[in-house]
Order: C-alpha cells, then sequence, then structure tokens
C-alpha cells in the first residue's frame, strides 16, 4: 500500500471506507469471473475514464454521483487527477462560490483572473482560484512575509472562524507587524508592494474560503479512490455494479438506485437462483445475478448451508430433490416459502403459486417418511424397485398469480420490484404529470451532504410526485390529532412524506397500502434528516388515468381558415419536451397518423373551439 493510501485510510469517513470495499470486492469479481488481476494506471491519466466524468455517467463514481457534481463535471470536461482534486475541494459551501472562475479558466487557458498578479504563482494551477488550504498559507507567506508556523495558526482561525483572532491577523497581514524596539516581525502586504485595496479584499476571500476548505492531501485521496472507480466502471462495469449492490445490502433504500443505472448500462438483473445465486451479487455471463443473502426471512447459515450442498452433491434437480436435500439442514418453512415468492425456484417450471400451495405438505410428507425410517417403519418409497418411478409429492397446480400480487410478493422479499413494476408502462405519462421522483429526493439529500444546499429543489417548493403506497404509520400527536407518515414506492425506489391532520382527515380513504395515488405536496427539505414532502392532497388514480391520451380529429368538413389554425396548434404542442400522446387527422373516414403530441384539459379545449367538440375522439385519461 502507497503512503497516499495509508493516509487516505486514516482520512477517509465512513463512505470512503465503504468505497474502499467495494473497489476491493469488485477486483474480485474480476479475477473469478475474467481470470484478470486489475492493475490500475499509474498516471491515472486514461481518457476513456475521464470521459465517464465528461458525459455525466458517474453513478458509482465516490463523491460524484449529486446531480450538482454531475453538472459540474460535464460543464468542466476533466482530463486529468488535478480536475478531480479541485473538483472534491470545491464542491463545498464556501468555496462553490469559485467554480465558475475555476471552469472559464480551464476551457479558456492563459485567461485566468487573479485579484493581484502576486498571487498568480501560487493559484495558476487552480485557474485563479483558492481551492486547497495550503494555498491560504502560502499566499499569507509569500505576500505578507509569514512564518510557517504562523501561516498555520491563520488557517486554523479562519477554518474555526475565530473571528478575534482573524480581526487582528487581518491587520498584520496587510500592514505587518513590529516589535517594540521597532524590527520588523512580518512585513506585511504593503511593504511588500501590495495596495491596501487588493491586500483586503485577498483576505476576505481567504477568510470566507478557509471556512470550509479542503487541504489538498485530504481531497488528493478522495480523487485518486474516486478514479479508481470510474476506472473500474469503464473496464469492468458489471462487477463494479454488482460490488457497489452488494455494498448496501443492509441499506436496500439505496440499491433501486444502482439497479436503475444497471439498466442505463444495459446490464441485465437476473432473479435470485437456486442453483446459480451466492449471498452477494455475482456476475454470470456479463449479468448480475442476484444474491440470497437479499432475500427476506433467508439466513446466512441456511445459504452456507444450501452452497456447501450445492458443491458436495451437485446442483438441484427440482423443488422436491431441493426439499429432501436440504431437510437435514436447519431450514424451516417460513425460509422456503421466502425463497418460492422471491423466484429463486423459478427454473424448475412449476409457478410460485402451484408451490406456495403445495411446499408445505411436500415438507410434512418429507418429514414423516423420514420419521418412519428412525422408527425401523417401512413407507411405500422403501417399495419401489431400483429402477422403477413413481410420483412421490402431489403437487396442487395453480395457474400463475395475478401480475400485481406476482411483484407484491416479489418487492416484499427483495426490497424491490425485479421482474417488473407497477407503474413501468406508465412510465413516459407519469413523467410527464410530476415535478420529482424517489431518486431525485435522494439526489437532494446527497446535495446538502456534499454542499449544504440544493441546487435544483428548494425547502417549501411544491412537488407532485406518482407512487404506490406501501406503508401508512398513524400517529396520535401531543395535541390529541390524529396524522400519519406514509411510505410510498415509485419506479425509482421509495419516499417518505408527513400527513397532518386536516389532510389525512380529507383523504384517509385513499391512504391504503398497494393504492397508486399522485400526491402533492411541499418539499421539507433539513440538513440532519432525510428530504420529506408534507402532503396537501392525494389523488387516487386507476390506469386509465396514466394512460397515454390518443386523440383523433375529423377534418373532412372543415373549412380552410380553421384548418390552417389547426395546424398551427399542432405545431404548437408537437415541439413541447412532454410531447407523448398520440394524434390523428380523419378524413373521409380514414385516420392519417400525426405523430406525438402534449394533451392537457386545457388544450383539448382549444382543438374543440376550432373543429367543433362533436369532431374529436379521444381514448385514454378524460376520454
Amino acid at each position: 500500500m502507497t503512503v497516499l493510501e495509508q493516509l487516505g485510510l486514516l482520512k477517509m469517513d465512513f463512505l470512503g471506507l465503504r468505497t474502499l470495499t467495494v473497489i476491493e470486492d469488485c477486483k474480485k469479481l474480476v479475477k473469478e469471473n475474467r481470470g484478470i488481476d486489475v492493475v490500475f494506471d499509474e498516471n491515472m491519466n486514461d481518457p476513456k475514464v475521464y470521459k465517464l466524468w465528461q458525459d455525466g455517467r458517474t453513478y458509482g463514481i465516490f463523491q460524484f454521483e449529486s446531480s450538482g457534481m454531475t453538472s459540474f463535471m460535464k460543464e468542466l470536461k476533466p482530463d486529468c487527477l488535478e480536475d478531480l482534486i479541485a473538483g472534491v475541494s470545491l464542491y463545498r459551501p464556501g468555496p462553490m462560490d469559485q467554480i465558475p472562475r475555476y471552469i472559464r479558466g480551464k476551457l479558456n487557458p492563459g485567461h485566468n483572473e487573479y485579484t493581484h498578479p502576486s498571487l498568480e504563482p501560487i493559484l495558476n494551477v487552480t485557474y485563479g482560484c483558492m481551492v486547497y488550504q495550503e494555498q491560504v498559507m502560502q499566499i499569507v507567506r509569500d505576500l505578507a512575509g509569514y512564518s510557517l508556523g504562523r501561516a498555520d495558526l491563520v488557517r486554523r482561525a479562519m477554518g474555526k472562524k475565530k473571528l478575534d483572532v482573524m480581526e487582528k491577523e487581518k491587520e498584520i497581514f496587510i500592514n505587518g507587524q513590529v516589535d517594540e524596539e521597532g524590527n520588523v516581525v512580518v512585513p506585511g502586504c504593503i511593504r511588500n508592494g501590495i495596495d491596501k485595496t487588493s491586500a483586503e479584499k485577498i483576505f476576505s476571500e481567504m477568510a470566507e474560503f478557509a471556512k470550509y476548505a479542503f487541504n489538498k492531501s485530504h481531497a488528493a485521496c478522495y480523487a485518486v479512490v474516486a478514479y479508481r472507480t470510474a476506472y473500474l466502471k469503464a473496464y469492468y462495469q458489471e462487477e463494479l455494479m454488482a460490488a457497489t449492490l452488494n455494498s448496501f445490502l443492509g441499506n436496500l433504500d439505496r440499491i433501486p438506485i444502482y439497479i436503475e443505472e444497471c439498466k442505463s448500462l444495459n446490464i441485465d438483473i437476473l432473479k435470485p437462483s437456486i442453483n446459480y445465486s451466492d449471498t452477494k451479487f455475482t456476475v454470470q455471463d456479463n449479468k448480475i445475478r442476484f444474491g440470497l443473502g437479499s432475500i427476506k426471512n433467508v439466513g446466512i447459515l441456511v445459504i452456507e448451508d444450501l452452497v456447501k450442498e450445492r458443491n458436495e452433491n451437485g446442483t438441484f434437480t427440482s423443488f422436491t430433490d431441493f426439499c429432501e436435500r436440504m431437510n437435514k439442514y436447519t431450514i424451516n418453512k417460513k425460509c422456503i416459502e421466502s425463497l418460492i415468492k422471491a423466484g429463486a425456484f423459478d427454473e424448475f417450471g412449476k409457478t410460485r403459486n402451484t408451490l406456495l400451495a403445495s411446499y408445505e405438505s411436500i415438507i410434512d410428507c418429507i418429514n414423516n417418511s423420514n420419521r418412519n425410517k428412525i422408527e425401523n417403519q417401512v413407507s411405500m418409497f422403501d417399495l419401489i424397485s431400483e429402477g422403477e418411478e413413481i410420483q412421490k409429492y402431489t403437487y396442487t397446480e395453480l395457474e400463475e398469480m395475478d401480475v400485481k400480487e406476482f411483484l407484491s410478493l416479489e418487492k416484499e422479499m427483495l426490497g424491490i420490484y425485479l421482474s417488473g413494476h407497477p407503474l413501468e408502462k406508465y412510465r413516459n405519462k407519469i413523467e410527464q404529470i410530476t415535478n420529482i421522483n424517489s431518486l431525485k429526493i435522494l439526489e437532494i439529500d446527497d446535495e446538502i451532504a456534499m454542499s449544504g444546499e440544493s441546487k435544483i429543489y428548494k425547502d417549501g417548493q411544491t412537488v407532485k410526485i406518482v407512487g404506490i403506497i406501501s406503508k401508512v404509520k398513524k400517529k396520535i400527536t401531543k395535541k390529541n390529532t390524529l396524522m400519519a407518515f406514509v411510505s410510498f414506492d415509485d419506479l425509482y425506489g421509495s419516499f417518505e412524506t408527513i400527513v397532518f391532520e386536516t389532510i389525512y382527515n380529507k383523504y384517509s380513504d385513499s391512504l391504503e397500502e398497494e393504492k397508486i395515488v399522485l400526491v402533492e405536496g411541499r418539499l421539507s427539505i433539513r440538513e440532519e434528516e432525510p428530504t420529506k414532502i408534507v402532503v396537501s392532497s392525494i389523488k387516487e388514480i386507476i390506469n386509465e388515468d396514466l394512460e397515454l391520451r390518443h386523440i383523433i380529429i375529423n377534418i373532412t368538413d372543415l373549412e380552410e381558415v380553421k384548418k390552417e389554425s389547426l395546424r398551427k396548434l399542432i405545431r404548437k404542442y408537437s415541439k413541447a419536451d412532454n410531447a407523448i400522446d398520440l394524434i390523428d387527422i380523419e378524413i373521409d373516414g380514414e385516420n392519417r397518423p400525426c405523430g406525438k403530441i402534449f394533451l392537457n384539459d386545457e388544450n383539448i379545449s382549444e382543438f374543440e373551439e376550432i373543429v367543433g367538440k362533436e369532431n374529436i375522439k379521444i381514448t385514454g385519461k378524460g376520454k
């Protein structure tokens, strides 16, 4: 381990240590899957790696996942480690005010901006911006003649916001300091040829910057870890995503984010398999296999026994083969039920409904047979000659459960919808009628943690979001009123809402688990707690509400003037960003598709004014 890595381990917070674990797990997966020992490039200048930042594909990259940081990197177009070190340091309260200046300097070489020419030797590497604590120390030393020890005292005073010390040091920084005998102890800026106005401005900039500044060695450690995660994503993306998913096994709230990232990378997530899954996520044929350890009610000891049996005696050939062979281990009915609901036995060709209706009787039959053997009783199975076959167990054959129940049970066991999502077919429509989702809510929390504020959303902002109610927790307040904390699932994960008494009483009939609702409310963004939505209205929606609209306009008998007005209106709403509905024109009984258009109740009224309500047909929502 290098000195830099040792220093990094000392300085890393929990997230950093987690990422170091991800890197090591990824390397092991690459070795197991590809037979390759990962060797990182020493110079850390691979263009393929930096392209991830330039394209904004930073999920899974340490310190660079938040939307604000992603936007910063897309604009900056980093191409060297120095940019990453600066990025880590700048994206914080105080220093982040320098970001536009840093980007201008990066993209326009030779046009750096300096408060005073004397700063150029110190700040040229960061395009005229103060980025590191070490630069503050060098400024007070080079411009005002401070000793190294005293420069460090100034840095500490600024970082700890010691106003009395800083006021004293400001005077010394500008005018210098002499002892009782008139000897110059600190020359100060003015004695060194720097005018008072520039000196005052420089000190103010340092004082504001130093409140939140990193030292460069700390930022460099973070940047190295970030580069290595990006390197793994560039060359071994399946293994990196599997290792990242494994690092969140104890925090299922974040797993959907990385499942969604896998989808964007065209990495298939395979459901858990009794024959092919291990405890954690693994990589098989460039796909990620869900781990058995993520299934509710399935303990690690059971999985260890299962893998041991599989390794010693081969894969399981059927559900009953599994039950027979695992009967000698400490596996209970609840565990087997959970494995069924999670889809771990799907490869054996029986519906989950069939297995759920049959597993208890099959296990009881096996247990009874074992007891008979212990008591030296002969069962009918013992009378079967070698080579003969008999159906030992009876299945209650059932068709598969409906999609809603199928996915609901899978979500209960895995914490996510894996085989599909109840809202997936409505994705486009949901994006049209909402302005936030659970992924963006998590990004708000990441932004707050990184920079102290959210760049996109503000506390109290009105938002609309669609979700499936997953949990309703009622609470009696100190004022003896009833409120509720309601949890939802959407396409990307889960989110929390607060429903106060008045709203609860008004919409209590809609607050039932499994219902799909449109929630409107205001964001509650707090630095010390996860972002929530304070609900102002809840609208229960049915499938038709989320279907795309299809408008058919009959223009057979329409006047030319009105046809021209209609053309303008169609052009207007066809160019909208959320144009996802469909429009056809009907002439003499023949429909002619005209592509996509944005429709809502208001602009449908505009069409009706031109052609008449009797000449319009609408299917889908609002029909």
